[in-house]
């Protein structure tokens, strides 16, 4: 969802100042920086795992989850 809203942005923000027409060139460009976003993400923690992880867990707690069964 992340690299989905930071595409979006990045291709709004790519527009200002540009003259691209509305439709399939704006949505090309939300879908490139997308990718983008995503790839570089993805290299950055195969490079650096401990830096992925602090990404999956920033502002969640480390306890185990408690799923209750019986429910």
């Amino acid at each position: 969802m992340v690299p989905v809203i930071v595409g979006v942005l990045l291709g709004w923000a790519a527009r200002i100042g540009l003259t691209l027409p509305e439709g399939p060139l704006t949505e090309l460009v939300t879908v490139v920086f997308t990718a983008a976003y995503y790839a570089l993400g993805r290299w950055i923690e195969s490079r650096w795992p401990a830096v992925g992880r602090w990404w999956l867990a920033a502002g969640l707690t480390k306890r185990q989850p408690d799923y209750d069964l019986a429910a």
